[in-house]
């Protein structure tokens, strides 16, 4: 088990942060299991860090060179406002580094959560601060007070990690996306920018999407460089000006192409809800399309607001369950919507503290566009599914659109986030107020069974009864509306299955429940996924 915080709480778990000392190795007695603690410094904080993991770790942590400093970043319920502070090891003793603050919530950048990605300090005592104050996500270099020095990167696109400081030459390295005009605004890209803020360089000017793994030293990094539909290339690259030293490896994907008659996604762009704002998606299509057929169309939610439908990365992907629900004749989508990261602070913000828009009205407007382009999807054969808050899109999509999404599999959705963790919920959607003279509160609206009453399609309800992330009791609360609403739906309760259900049986499930009810064909009984031979 573990503490887990729901919104309204008045009582929330804080982690409790000490620096503990061992014995040096050469005085542990050769006997012991373990080394003595032999120091245990309790660190107060002027903002009590939020338990920023199930476990109570502090992901977002460093030490500094010589161990006498440890920096941590805290925030405030709800997220808020962010502090960077030094805490002085031996005496707990502690300092405000950097300070940021939101009217909607901050982040601690798009990087990894295992790594400092959003700042850096110096050995002088400035700080390399990510921000997204100006509207955009940027560096800057503030003093050893918190002010802002001055601000190194600006523009209408985004960075998304620090990777490697180079203090020595003045010298930050960075991956960014939307930069390159005549690119994806969703790859990204490496950079190199002096602490002046002068030399702004791209150092890997290939057209793509760039995952970089840099060196401990910091003299070379590896680069994996892929568009949706071309294979991964590893190159190893100078850490200095990021010329390939040599090339390691291209990614085999010819048995795909071969033995499944592999057929990458392709990237599209339409218009969002307000006919002006550019969004990007992947589309898969059966194969061998008939210009003059029908074709029902899915789309593959996944709302966020911290990750969209499309994933982390704009990279190759083989399509996974999108590709083969189009081999069975399906034109699949996803879709980045407004309301999801790597774009700017204002698209990220969009439907803040209104949960149940979950980027609909542009999978709705999307899918009508695509339909205009492609005359062969059927606008009365909707379909829709997602897992975890995509369970949670897919719900709300068949209860507040019911005439135009006919069928959705949802698997574990958070369909009432009043019984999700503050950490996320409390994050997107505020604090939970209550509203005393009407008896409710501003999150009841976004509840799904606030809205069972409107089914009018198929639908499929799955929850593992283990799920240690999203509980099942919110889905069973969705079942209870329904049978009240005398509403026929089908439900899977997996037994001792926790959050995932990525097994074969549930995704064959999936594919069964689409075939009948949205392509109108009978799926064959008993239909095993296995995996292939070799």
């Amino acid at each position: 088990s573990y503490p887990y915080a729901l919104p309204g709480d008045s009582v929330i778990p804080f982690p409790n942060v000490h620096v503990i000392t061992l014995e040096p190795p050469e005085a542990v007695d050769s006997d012991a299991a373990l080394p003595r603690v032999v120091g245990n410094v309790a660190v107060t904080f002027p903002m009590r860090p939020l338990q920023s993991s199930f476990q109570g770790s502090l992901p977002d942590s460093a030490w500094s060179e010589d161990g006498s400093t440890l920096y941590v970043t805290s925030t405030t319920r709800a997220y808020k406002d962010m502090f960077l502070t030094a805490v002085d090891v031996n005496t707990g003793q502690h300092r405000q580094l950097a300070h940021e603050t939101s009217k909607t919530y901050v982040e601690m950048s798009h990087g990894s959560r295992l790594d400092p990605a959003s700042w850096y300090v110096f050995g002088d005592g400035n700080v390399l601060w990510w921000s997204q104050r100006d509207g955009w996500a940027h560096l800057y270099l503030l003093d050893e007070g918190g002010a802002v020095e001055r601000q190194l990167t600006s523009g209408p696109w985004m960075v998304e990690r620090v990777v490697h400081v180079d203090e020595p030459r003045g010298q930050v390295y960075f991956v960014a996306r939307g930069r390159e005009a005549d690119r994806l605004v969703y790859e990204a890209y490496l950079y190199r920018v002096n602490l002046d803020g002068s030399g702004l360089t791209l150092l890997t000017p290939e057209d793509g999407h760039h995952d970089i793994t840099w060196s401990p030293d910091g003299s070379v990094f590896v680069d994996r460089v892929s568009k949706i539909g071309s294979a991964p290339e590893s190159l190893l690259r100078s850490g200095r000006d990021g010329r390939v030293l040599l090339p390691l490896e291209t990614a085999d994907i010819h048995r795909l192409e071969e033995e499944i008659g592999f057929q990458p996604a392709e990237v599209f762009t339409v218009k969002a809800r307000d006919g002006v704002t550019d969004l990007y998606g992947l589309i898969y299509f059966p194969p061998d399309v008939d210009p003059n057929g029908s074709y029902p169309i899915i789309t593959h939610i996944y709302p966020g607001p911290q990750v969209g439908s499309v994933g982390r990365t704009w990279d190759f992907r083989s399509g996974g369950d999108d590709f083969a629900l189009a081999q069975l004749g399906f034109v699949v989508i996803q879709l980045d919507h407004l309301g999801t990261p790597w774009r700017s602070k204002a698209f990220h913000d969009n439907y803040y503290g209104d949960f149940n828009d979950n980027g609909l009205p542009d999978h709705i407007t999307a899918i009508r566009q695509l339909a205009a382009r492609y005359p062969f999807i059927d606008l009365d054969r909707v379909g829709i599914y997602g897992h975890s808050g995509g369970g949670f899109a897919t719900t709300d999509a068949m209860f507040r659109f019911p005439d135009f999404f006919k069928v959705g599999v949802a698997g574990a959705g958070n369909h009432d986030n009043r019984s999700y963790n503050i950490y996320w919920a409390e994050k997107y959607q505020g604090e939970l107020v209550r509203d005393t003279v009407k008896g409710t509160d501003n999150f009841e609206e976004e509840a799904n069974k606030s809205h069972a009453a409107n089914l009018k399609g198929k639908l499929l309800l799955m929850h593992g009864d283990m799920d240690d992330n999203v509980h099942p009791a919110m889905t069973i609360q969705v079942v209870d509306e329904l049978i009240k609403a005398n509403k026929d739906f089908d439900l899977i309760i997996a037994p001792n299955r926790a959050h995932g259900l990525n097994e074969p049986y549930f995704v064959r499930r999936r594919w069964d429940f689409f075939v009948e009810h949205l392509l109108g064909q009978e799926p064959p009984a008993g239909y095993e996924i296995k995996r292939p031979e070799g």
